[in-house]
């Protein structure tokens, strides 16, 4: 019953998803201004939908869905809306959406390519680290994947002129590009902690340079390069968007170019 649950809320939530993105297009093309409040509704209409489904998957295996490419790719999706639902409650910029939608969507398709077989957890994944670790990696990347659109808006306004802009000031975008890194870096800071304590409590080492591993601590110094020369050079705009944008590459390689590439005793997780 649950898994029936967990399909339908799944398709029922990627529609709504795609529907948002298409009035969010319609918005930045100034086909109509009236669109927003009706994409934003599309938008957390999908994302109540997604969570019923990540809700009923949780229920039918016992657990988070933390535990494997589809269950990651599920949570990652869920991470991106809810970064964008809750920076719209802040600033009330809903054009980013026409961005990170796209992003989402993607994301519920890669989803859904995957396996929805619920397995048991090998004994190194039982344990109440899973939670923290994938909980705040699903944050970090969510946010990151925010922080990457909002530096393409960045690129693109600073092409435009006037009304054309999707945001008013290429600075705005600049701002919330850096103050969304900042966050999504505390995350995947504590990502890497609680993983490297959890290996410890596992396998009795800190560290093993598996790909994974080494893939997110290289994700963790493109961002802290940013955030250095950030406050340290007041380094910005169009140099500060291309490194968030490069920063969200590293991030996607480590979610899927490291399981698809690399043999990784993270193979069977994020």
């Amino acid at each position: 019953m649950y898994q029936s649950i967990e399909n339908i809320t799944f398709i029922i939530a990627f529609a709504f998803y795609v529907v948002a993105a298409l009035l969010f297009f319609i918005q930045i093309a100034r086909l109509s201004k009236r669109v927003e409040k009706v994409a934003i509704a599309a938008t957390i209409g999908g994302l109540v939908f997604h969570t019923i489904a990540m809700a009923a998957r949780s229920i039918g295996a016992g657990r988070l869905p933390f535990s494997n490419q589809y269950e990651f790719a599920l949570s990652f999706a869920w991470g991106i809306t809810l970064s964008f639902v809750i920076l719209y409650a802040l600033y009330r910029y809903g054009a980013i959406g026409a961005f990170v939608m796209p992003l989402a969507i993607l994301v519920m398709g890669y989803a859904s390519m995957q396996s929805k077989t619920v397995r048991p957890l090998m004994p190194a994944l039982q344990s109440i680290w899973l939670t923290f670790h994938v909980g705040t990696a699903i944050l970090s990347y969510g946010s990151f994947a925010l922080a990457c659109a909002i530096s393409v808006i960045y690129l693109i306004d600073l092409k435009r002129s006037g009304e054309h802009k999707i945001l008013a000031e290429p600075e705005v975008s600049d701002i919330l590009s850096y103050r969304v890194v900042v966050f999504g870096f505390l995350m995947l800071s504590i990502v890497i902690i609680s993983g490297a304590i959890w290996a410890q409590k596992a396998w009795s080492r800190y560290w093993a340079w598996d790909p994974k591993e080494t893939w997110s601590l290289i994700t963790w110094i493109i961002y802290a390069i940013y955030l250095h020369l950030r406050l340290r050079k007041n380094w910005r705009g169009k140099s500060a968007a291309w490194f968030s944008i490069i920063g969200f590459v590293s991030v996607i390689f480590t979610f899927v170019g490291v399981n698809v590439l690399l043999p990784s005793i993270h193979s069977y997780v994020s």
